[in-house]
């Protein structure tokens, strides 16, 4: 039987990357995003490159009305693989921020991929197999305002449903990328002038090793030694300490 996956986010960044390679592996793919041209784009090079089905989904996840859309394909679809990338981050502060972008946050990078796991899971569960990725990031390691607590939530709820379906077939995993090369900075006009290069990561390399993890059973998928050793230093050092990096990386984001 022919297998799908459904990846939001699909048309640049990590999202992109993750047609791409499931695409490779023969899945035929489900891309979401908001713009439909774009969308169209990389669904027809997708075909024509891999050989495969696609099917494209315009929906703002940050809208109920776009979230429903997707739920309700994945009830009357069986998806096999499913990636919760969609995201967006901004340079302000929380204090400086609109209550209308950090309820938008909230709804793309919390409400979005919990929704359409709570609908997914079930479905996975009756066929004892399928995948989840859901992409958190390093950030949620540290104290930096929305973005960071909600990528904190999408890293425990992955965790803990990786515990929950061990028994299955059904593999659960958190992506935990650092700085990677996509149009998420920019799109958040976030200033990364001065970041040297040994902390950027190649989006394609890290899908590789975030898929190749996530059929390993790991729980969570950290790749690059640079953030290997973040992590390992921020569990470590003092929290108050923490909570002063998260705010000075935040800070210059916002130059």
């Amino acid at each position: 039987m022919v297998s799908w996956a459904l990846v939001t986010g699909a048309t640049s960044g990590i999202g992109e990357s993750f047609t791409r390679l499931l695409a490779s592996h023969k899945y035929n793919i489900v891309l979401v995003a908001r713009d439909l041209p774009r969308l169209q784009e990389r669904a027809q090079g997708l075909e024509e490159k891999f050989g495969v089905k696609t099917y494209v989904i315009q929906a703002d996840l940050a809208t109920d009305e776009g979230c429903s859309k997707v739920e309700n394909y994945i009830l009357e679809n069986q998806i096999d693989v499913l990636i919760n990338n969609a995201g967006f981050g901004t340079s302000k502060a929380f204090t400086m921020s609109t209550l209308e972008i950090e309820q938008q946050l909230l709804d793309v990078l919390v409400r979005t991929p919990m929704r359409l796991m709570h609908v997914a899971l079930p479905l996975m569960k009756q066929r004892n197999k399928g995948v989840i990725i859901n992409v958190s990031s390093v950030a949620g390691y540290i104290a930096g305002g929305t973005y960071s607590a909600s990528k904190s939530y999408l890293t425990v709820l992955s965790e803990s449903l990786h515990t929950e379906l061990a028994p299955t077939g059904v593999k659960i995993s958190a992506l935990c990328p650092g700085f990677t090369r996509t149009e998420f900075h920019q799109r958040g006009k976030m200033s990364m002038k001065g970041l040297p290069n040994f902390l950027w990561l190649n989006s394609d390399r890290l899908v590789e090793q975030s898929w190749s993890d996530a059929l390993k059973g790991k729980a969570v998928s950290v790749p690059g030694w640079q953030y290997k050793l973040l992590i390992f230093i921020v569990q470590t050092v003092p929290r108050s300490i923490v909570r002063k990096v998260g705010m000075n990386v935040r800070s210059k984001q916002r130059r």
